[in-house]
This record gives structure tokens, sequence and C-alpha cells, in this order.
């Protein structure tokens, strides 16, 4: 049963819409997935037409809606959707779109963020003590945010999903006859970077009652006995802050409680916090199905659903392999600064989400791709944003919803004014638009046959050893710092900083593969669900634990022809960091199965040695710190190029691969550039992007 099919009861309600590799095939035909933001109930019901007219002129085919419950509620569990009030009249705004071609992407939260107070929730809902999220000493948990600090709901109360579900009831019998065929609606989006509303330290929340239950439930599942648990935990057992004395005496799941704060002393005391960070995962995963299941109940139901992952998304509790399961589409938002710290993560991110979705059989899609940025951001300008799509594209994105097309209140920086008239920064997005329309972008494919692989233990570690406490693990992410940054150098007696060895590791690999041009994508979540089948070369990071059964994919890719290694450390643990039963055999890995000792330098040799041996293909371009990717088409042939320059220099790239033809022109400004002696030389401006096409 497919997570849409869950949500309709099992049925799976045909409306002729389901998703591709290129976008969504909507009655047979492929519609690449781009789309505009547009905020209805902030515009002027009167400007509506021709703000969705110069959406559709920049070449987008959709447009993209958020339905915030705050706005329109007028009383408990009653709506105001434009019977007296046309700015709320969805259906008017949604036919609007219809005439004009476009069709939309609902979002109705319940929560939506929108730089609303609140989030879009209705300030009855989170100042109500049920729905509260809770802290370790059981008070309301508080996000500093503007324009001042609110308690966030919690995602396991059943107060909250109560409610959800009644609005979603009240919105239902306005929204359903918009659902296509009979309107334009083709995609839900379930809830909005569902992060813990960015309160996603390991030991921030949530310790709701009703998370406490569900945590129970979970563990209850994962070990089966409570004997099973303390085989796992060890004969100290803890029961929350019970004294050491008692300790050990706990005899049901019932009367488990979570950890409060990281105490770990030894490998073996990790395996509780890995499991309290691990449902984080679960409680998250479980509410969007309960919200989808909301959704279809009120009539929702029958097309694909999204989830949008915010920036930093690698150190926060959303796991995507999880999240894939009960929603069909997972994307990622992209707000960053033209600079080569925001290349990095770019490239990061977005090569995770390219393998996964081409795994999954559905497009690499930016839920928001920032066009513009809200007042209490840094500024980002049009470069910025022209920088972050084409560098996302560059490394695999597939399609894009520019947030936001429109202006509105709280924001700055969009294409199009709040009256329909396009600004100068429309063009590079019209530009664009045909570009990828005239490449058939959303059909090529980068391959990448070098994967680095982040097991999600090692993300679980490194979140429950976060070292700043209320500073979110997210936070350096985003700004392209790693464990090594933010984590305890802690070793629990293992002699080495335990969270810190395997984020070293796969940063060598990432600077000496970048070094030589070597296409390669970053993969993590579940291990089951890793891309691994193509991949020719597999490079595993671990600080000493490792799941048997992410080692026996491990072997097995190896005894199909890849080539594995692993490091800096030999696995002594199974993925909850308890010794193993039975150490792994590394000789089924082969004779580069584990690298270890100066990894920089080994990391350079192996980079070397897999080049010239497993024929990897090198993509170099001279002068350092410029990169380049490239596109082929279902033949193998490649169709675009793109040059990466996020330094401040103004330079001539000198491009020496394959795919460098006879001609390459730029899809952007139309320039052209021709092969002399194998190489294409390229003037770059600082902070740029050029998409080329080759002939």
């Amino acid at each position: 049963m497919t997570a849409r099919e869950d949500r309709a009861g099992g049925e799976g309600l045909d409306r002729r819409v389901r998703l591709v590799p290129g976008g969504l095939e909507i009655a047979g035909e492929v519609v690449p997935l781009r789309a505009g933001a547009v905020h209805y109930w902030r515009l002027d019901p009167n400007e509506w037409r021709a703000c969705l007219e110069a959406v559709k002129a920049m070449g987008l085919r959709l447009v993209d809606i958020y339905i915030p419950w705050g706005v329109h509620e007028v009383a408990p569990g009653k709506l105001e959707l434009g019977a007296t009030d046309p700015q709320r009249d969805i259906t008017r705004f949604c036919r609007i779109a219809e005439e004009l071609g476009l069709y939309v992407i609902a979002r109705p939260g319940p929560h939506i963020n929108a730089e609303l107070t609140y989030f879009g929730l209705p300030e009855r809902i989170v100042w109500d003590p049920a729905c509260q999220a809770r802290s370790p000493d059981q008070n309301p948990v508080m996000l500093p945010m503007l324009p001042f600090a609110f308690p966030v709901p919690s995602y396991a109360s059943d107060a909250f999903h109560d409610e959800a579900a009644r609005y979603f009831q009240a919105l239902g019998p306005v929204l359903t006859p918009l659902l296509y065929p009979n309107g334009p609606i083709v995609l839900f989006q379930i809830d909005n970077e569902g992060a813990l509303y960015f309160r996603d330290g390991a030991y921030d929340q949530d310790y709701h009652p009703d998370a406490i239950r569900l945590y129970r439930e979970f563990l209850r599942e994962k070990y089966g006995t409570i004997d099973a648990l303390r085989a796992s935990y060890g004969t100290e057992l803890a029961e929350g802050e019970v004294p050491s004395s008692r300790r050990g005496e706990v005899k049901r799941f019932s009367s488990i409680d979570p950890p409060r704060k990281f105490d770990a002393e030894r490998p073996r005391d990790l395996a509780r916090h890995l499991d309290w960070s691990e449902f984080h995962e679960h409680l998250l995963a479980t509410a969007f199905q309960r919200l989808g299941r909301a959704l279809a109940a009120a009539g929702m139901e029958g097309l694909p659903t999204t989830h949008n992952l915010p920036p930093g998304q690698d150190a926060t509790p959303l796991n995507a392999a999880r999240v894939t399961k009960v929603v069909d589409l997972v994307g990622l938002d992209y707000y960053h600064a033209a600079d080569p710290t925001s290349r990095a993560v770019i490239a990061r991110r977005t090569s995770e989400l390219a393998t996964r979705s081409e795994a999954l059989s559905v497009p690499a899609f930016a839920c928001e791709m920032g066009a513009g940025f809200p007042p209490f951001f840094p500024p980002l300008d049009e470069r910025d944003g022209a920088f972050t799509v084409l560098c996302a594209l560059a490394y695999g994105l597939r399609g894009f919803n520019v947030y936001m097309a429109v202006e509105r209140d709280r924001w700055i920086g969009a294409p199009i004014d709040r009256h329909g008239r396009a600004r100068p920064y429309a063009v590079f997005w019209r530009k664009l638009s045909a570009a990828l329309e005239q490449t058939s972008f959303h059909d090529l494919r980068r391959k990448t046959p070098v994967r680095i692989l982040i097991p999600r233990t090692e993300r679980r570690l490194a979140r429950v050893m976060h070292a700043f406490g209320p500073l979110s693990g997210a936070f350096f992410s985003i700004v392209g710092a790693g464990a090594r940054e933010r984590c305890v150098e802690d070793d629990l007696g293992l002699g080495y900083p335990l969270a810190i060895e395997a984020d070293n590791f796969a940063r060598a690999f990432e600077q000496a593969l970048e070094a030589r041009g070597v296409p390669f994508a970053v993969v993590g979540g579940e291990d089951r669900d890793i891309a691994l089948g193509d991949a020719r070369w597999l490079i595993c990071a671990t600080s000493g634990a490792l799941k048997p059964e992410l080692f026996e994919r491990l072997a097995e890719a190896h005894e199909r022809g890849a080539r594995v290694t692993i490091g800096p450390r030999e696995p002594r643990f199974d993925g909850a960091f308890r010794p193993l039963s039975v150490p792994f055999d590394l000789r089924r890995l082969g004779e580069d199965g584990l690298l270890t000792g100066d990894v920089p330098a080994a990391a350079d040799a192996a980079v070397s040695h897999a080049i010239e041996t497993l024929g990897l293909p090198a993509y170099a371009c001279d002068p350092g710190g410029v990169y380049v990717t490239v596109h082929e088409d279902a033949s193998g042939a490649p169709r675009v190029l793109f040059i990466v320059n996020p330094s401040e220099r103004d330079i001539v790239a000198r491009v020496s691969a394959g795919a460098a033809r006879t001609k390459a022109t730029d899809l952007i400004d139309d320039s052209t550039f021709e092969a002399r002696a194998g190489t294409l030389e390229v003037r770059m401006k600082p902070r740029t992007v050029r998409m080329l096409a080759l002939r």
C-alpha cells in the first residue's frame, strides 16, 4: 500500500494525478514542478488576477498557496472562506488560477509559518495547555519568534490533533470541489517544516503526556519485551530521574521515562539516548500520518502529498526516509547566500535529495526556493536568489516553488509586486523557466557514481551530543558547520571524540573528490532506504558503530562490483553502540574496506586510486574553487553543464572534460563559448553560476 492509498483508507481514489521523475503526471501530461507562491489573503482580491497572470508569465505552471487556519477561523470550528470577506475567498482565487491554466499546490497546515504570528495557528490553540509541547520540567516550550514569543504545539497532543481534524472538516466542503479534475488543486502539503517548530534540540521537548505515552509505545514496538530493552540498555535501566539506588527496578514499559539530558558515560549508555532521538523521528512521521488521514477523512484525498524540510534538516529529527513512508514527496527549502560555504551546503543537501528522489521515481523538489527574504533574516539579494536556484539545479534539483513569487507584508524582494507588476528580478525567473523548458531539464540526470554515506546513527549521535543547548544544531548545519564545530568532545572511554570522527572523515572525502571534479552525492536516512544500487564507490563514515543490516548491504554492494570504504574507525558496536556479539568480517568489503590513520592524506590517495582503477568521471576545472556538474539525457549524452563560481573573484574558468563540446550557450544571458584544444574557457563573474547548453 502506498502512502496515498494508506491515507485514502486503502482504496486509492484515482484523480489522474501522480508523481513521476519529471514532476506531476496530470491526465497523462507530465507537468514539471515549477510553481510560484502567492498569499491570497494578504492581497487585494481585485489584484489576484493580475498577480496570477504575472506568475504565469514567468513560465511557472503551478501556484502555491498557504491556507492559514488562524486567518480563516472566526470561532472555534467555524471558518470564514469568502461568504462575507472577499479576501478570504479561496474558491474564487483558485478558479481564477484555473481559468489561467495554472494548477494549485494547497498547503493547509495546520502549521504554515508564513511569517505569521503564531505561524498561522489560532491564538486559542497555542495558549491551550492541552495542545502545548512540554519541556523536561513540564513547562510550555516557547519559540522566541518575532513579533513575540509563543508556546509551540505538541505534535503528539491528542487535543491538538482533534482540533486540527476539526479545522480540516470545516475546510473540506470548500476545498474538495476544487480538487482535480473538478478544480485546479493537484498537490497537498501536510504541515510545514516539521522540525518541532525549530525547538528541535534532543532534550528541548517533547515531554507532553501524550508524547510520553507514544514514546513508551515506540519502545514496546521496537523491543517487544522489557527484558529485550534491559539487554539493550544494560543493568542500569534508569527510570527518568530516579535515584541510582533504584535503577534497574523498571519492570514495565509503562513506567519508563525518557532521558532529560545527555548523561552517557560509556558507549552502552548511548542506546537510551539514541532511542530518544529516534523517537523524535517517529513522533513527527506519526503526526504527519495522522494529519494526512484527517485530510482524507475531510474529503481531501486522492492527490499526492508533500512535506518540506527546512534548511539544516540533517541536524533535526526530520528523517526523510521515515517521512516518505507517510508523505509521497519530501522536498527541501532553500534560503542561502551566494558564497563558498553555501555552495557546499547546497551541494550536500541537494545531492542527498536527488539521490533519494531518483530511487523513489519522484522529482527532486524545492518546496520553497527563496526569492527575497523576511525582514528578520539577513538580507538576500537577487544575486543570492539566482545563485541558490542555479546551484541547486546544478546538483540535481528538478523543480521548485518560487517563494515568494508575489510581494506581501513581512517579505522583501519578490519578483512581482502586490499589484501584479513584474519587477526586473522577474526577467531572471522567466529566462530560467524558458531554459528548463528548452532543455527538457526535468528529464535529464546528473550521475553520481560515488556516494558518501552518513548512517542515521551518526546523525542521531550528533543530535544527542550537541554542545550548545537551545542554539539548535540546525543553525550550525545551515552555516556549513557539522559535528566538529558543535558537538561535545566526550570520548566515553574510547579515546577519541566520538561524534566528531565520522564528520571529519566525510569532509575529508568531500574535499578530495571535489578537488578532482569527481561527481558524488551525500546519502543518509534510514539504512534500508539509502539508494546504493548504482554506486561504483561507497564511502561510509562511522565513529565505530554500524548497524549489521547496513554492513550486510555494503557487503552485498561490494559483491555486485562496487568498491566499499568505511572509516575512520573499525566498527566494534552495532547501531546503538552495543558491543557486537560477532565482529563484522571486513574481508567481505575487499582490500579497500577499511580506511584509518591520517584521514585527509588517505582520502586524497584513495580518490586518486579510484579515478584510475574505477574509471570515475572527473570534471576538472581551473582555477581551484570553481565547480562543474554535467547533466545527461536518457542516451547518456551531456546536454547541460553548470559552472559554479562561489568566490568573490572575477575569473576565466577552464573546463577540460568530455562534456565540453564544440560550442556552449549560456541559457540565461545567451553568451556563447567555443572549445579550443579540448578546453572550454568561460568568463565567470563573482558569486555566479552559468547554465550552459552543450552542442
